[in-house]
């Protein structure tokens, strides 16, 4: 459930989300930044059914916090609708879609041996999100209030070199979250971007780039849901990435990212 109304930040909006009431799917959620955030909205008194391509790894997890799961692959489309229907069957108050599923793969340009990466990158992180978005966006229209949070990423405003096709599927995402929120103007659904930074979990060893630790990250962004967040949820390590253009830092962000290698 959220609160929508004019006040500080880039855009002049504020949205609340009630993290202490809503009913929030997450895709994506079965380690890393999907589970941390799971754990966290729960904590706070959500219901939280997660999603994941695992049965296995889903028992486990609805055994240990008692979320509600659900078999999901994001990348094949009638695996998202299957999902869909069962989580809105067992969850009709569900008000809030967390698009947090993706991959991260290197690539050698160089050759085109790369292309069966970038596909797969492009299947799950940019086409996933958008069946995602489609298949529950008409429920939520009937909702009071509800909110639909992208997972876009620092590398959408500044690409890391060795994984070009992930950078490009998260501008992609950020681009499309735009154009989303501004299409649904006036009805009772917010659009929100959450901007991750290198964070310390298993997707390409968020360590390695200097990456701010998985409970750090998590209690800024939860503290920036309670508190209102912009249309983008920024933790301050992702600020630098996010404003380089603004600021003339991009192309020295773009080197330093690539000095690091694969």
């Amino acid at each position: 459930m959220t609160g929508l109304w004019m006040g500080p930040g880039h855009t002049g909006i504020v949205v609340v989300m009630d993290i202490t009431t809503s009913t929030v799917f997450i895709p994506g959620a079965t380690s890393g930044l999907g589970l941390a955030l799971a754990q966290r909205l729960q904590a706070a008194g959500s219901t939280v059914v997660i999603g994941g391509r695992r049965a296995s790894r889903l028992a486990s997890l609805r055994e240990a916090f008692g979320f509600g799961t659900v078999e999901v692959d994001v990348s094949d489309a009638d695996s998202i609708a299957a999902a869909a229907t069962t989580v809105l069957a067992e969850y009709p108050a569900l008000d809030t879609l967390v698009t947090m599923s993706g991959i991260m793969r290197n690539e050698d340009l160089r050759s085109p041996d790369h292309i069966d990466d970038a596909l797969d990158t492009i299947q799950t992180n940019l086409v996933g999100t958008i069946r995602l978005i489609d298949a529950f966006l008409p429920h939520l229209l009937t909702r009071p209030s509800a909110t639909v949070i992208t997972v876009s990423s620092g590398l959408a405003f500044v690409p890391l070199t060795a994984t070009p096709t992930y950078s490009a599927t998260k501008a992609g995402v950020h681009a499309y979250t735009e154009a989303l929120r501004q299409q649904l103007v006036g009805t009772p659904v917010s659009v929100l971007e959450l901007v991750p930074p290198a964070v310390q979990t298993d997707l390409m060893g968020g360590a390695d780039f200097g990456g701010m630790p998985l409970d750090a990250f998590t209690d800024e962004v939860v503290g920036l849901l309670r508190s209102g967040a912009a249309p983008e949820i920024l933790v301050e390590n992702v600020q630098g990435f996010r404003w380089s253009e603004r600021d003339g830092t991009h192309q020295q962000l773009v080197e330093m990212l690539a000095s690091r290698g694969h």
